[in-house]
């Protein structure tokens, strides 16, 4: 009698061993529920920068009033009948833009 609850309370010591420590064990449960979040949160940030480049990409394609924007802001462009003209500071750190039309 003695030998079989010794067996039954190792058993018990084992299982109980490898709930909490062992492999599926509560830690790593909890350790994969907050990397499903994190991946999750990662995922909405990308899903939100897919609409936003899909919105662009649909602007670009029906309007030219995007592409001209795009072309004033990242290459410098101007309209025909338009002056450029830059202003630096006197302390050479920073630099002021615009563009007016001429009439």
């Amino acid at each position: 009698m003695k030998i079989i609850i010794l067996i039954l309370l190792v058993l018990l010591i084992w299982l109980q061993y490898k709930l909490w420590l062992g492999d599926g064990g509560i830690p790593e449960v909890l350790e994969l529920e907050h990397e499903i979040i994190s991946v999750q949160t990662e995922v909405d940030r990308l899903k939100e920068r897919n609409q936003a480049l899909e919105a662009e990409v649909v602007d670009l394609k029906k309007g030219n009033e995007a592409i001209e924007e795009r072309a004033r802001s990242e290459m410098g462009m101007i309209k025909e009948g338009e002056t450029y003209y830059q202003v630096i500071g006197g302390d050479n750190t920073s630099a002021v833009q615009g563009k007016t039309d001429e009439q």
